[in-house]
């Protein structure tokens, strides 16, 4: 028996740009949920539509990968006639997600406290830089500053290197998923209690939160994370790159047995003999890692994966972006889907990885600015022609 999507009851409102905002709710919609976006018509709409270099008019390869399963709308909330379809729209959705600079949800009227008398059920999750509340409450914030002001850059990249941003704005992704579970659990709550409320969510904090375990560490102890020579763990020997004779892989000894195992592929048992446990290998890393830099030069990247993944050791190549979508387990798992642009082609979208069910979930293309607005006033709201047509007028 096929079953609906799992958010196929959710509707979300999204006032959203650029990354973060619109992959949290593309979450959502790749599960099932009514994502209407919400595009001023005075500025061009989302922001991401114009990001070069792959860009045709108001369409981009970019904003296809943040905005697919959605649907648009043009709406003006700076005027009464938008601020009251808008509010419309709210009566009819559980939650209404945005991702402006600090202080325009407030000015805009996406607050709980703004929308409550239409619907007191509603959501309203702002995600923004630093939150609303203290000394830069109404700044912006993108990844790469925050990336810096979190203390990621400061333990990324070589040692005798400057600090490194992460090669893909993680702290946007991070954010966004941050964005998505937040909302689904005040949503869960609101149909339990009857009663909404805010998410006052920011990247800042998402990104200290990341820290995790190191964070714990020197906030507890005093510990001072540093950069690790060929992307080391701080403190886990081996857990780092090696170069091969062809190129380079990771190979990851987060147990001990693991350890083992590769001294015997490497047919160095005395090794595990002299290194026998983590705190062994951590205290000697500036003597064993010369000695496992020499062994792993001695054979290709292919030798040594086929031997340590016959042995069970977590091992992998540094591949391409290209390679990356080319290896077997991509390719089985149906990584990449093709979707039919109008305007840019066969776009080959990455697959949700949030598989409720065996299947990924089914993929549309990014809407057209205002492309569903007659569509959701008619069917959602059931407004007339003539409101309709008022209303574009009115624009």
């Amino acid at each position: 028996m096929k079953r609906e999507q799992p958010l196929v009851d959710l509707r979300v409102i999204a006032v959203e740009q650029f990354g973060a905002g619109p992959w949290a709710t593309m979450q959502l919609a790749d599960l099932g949920a009514d994502v209407i976006k919400v595009e001023d018509p005075g500025s061009g709409g989302d922001v991401g539509r114009y990001v070069p270099p792959f860009q045709d008019g108001e369409d981009s390869l970019y904003f296809e990968a943040f905005n697919r399963n959605k649907r648009s709308i043009s709406l003006d909330l700076r005027t009464p006639e938008g601020r009251a379809t808008f509010e419309d729209l709210a009566a009819t959705a559980d939650a209404v997600m945005s991702n402006l600079r600090g202080g325009q949800a407030q000015k805009l009227g996406l607050t709980y406290d703004q929308l409550k008398h239409r619907n007191p059920r509603i959501v309203c999750t702002t995600l923004t830089g630093f939150g609303s509340t203290g000394p830069r409450g109404n700044e912006g914030g993108y990844d790469h500053v925050v990336q810096a002001m979190a203390g990621w850059m400061h333990i990324t990249g070589d040692p005798d290197g400057p600090p490194t941003r992460s090669g893909l704005s993680l702290v946007d992704f991070s954010g966004g998923y941050v964005a998505a579970l937040a909302t689904l659990a005040a949503v869960h709550r609101a149909r339990r209690d009857g009663v909404g409320g805010d998410c006052d969510l920011s990247l800042f904090e998402t990104a200290l939160a990341e820290l995790n375990y190191l964070g714990t560490w020197a906030a507890t102890a005093g510990y001072r994370p540093r950069r690790m020579k060929d992307s080391a763990h701080p403190t886990i020997v081996p857990f780092q790159a090696f170069q091969t004779r062809t190129g380079w892989i990771t190979v990851a000894c987060g147990k001990e047995h693991f350890w083992r195992r590769l001294c015997d592929a490497a047919e160095r048992p005395e090794l595990a003999e002299r290194y026998p446990t983590f705190a062994d290998r951590d205290r000697d890393r500036d003597e064993l890692l010369p000695i496992l830099h020499e062994l792993f030069l001695q054979r290709t990247s292919d030798e040594w994966l086929a031997l340590l993944n016959a042995c069970g050791v977590p091992a992998g190549a540094v591949n391409t972006v290209a390679e990356a979508f080319e290896d077997p387990q991509a390719v089985a798992r149906d990584v990449l889907v093709d979707v039919e642009h109008p305007r840019l082609g066969t776009v080959r979208h990455i697959a949700s990885p949030l598989r409720v069910d065996p299947q990924a979930p089914p993929i549309r293309r990014a809407p057209g600015r205002g492309e569903h607005t007659a569509e959701v006033l008619r069917d959602t709201l059931g407004y007339s022609a003539d409101q309709i047509a008022a209303l574009e007028s009115a624009e």
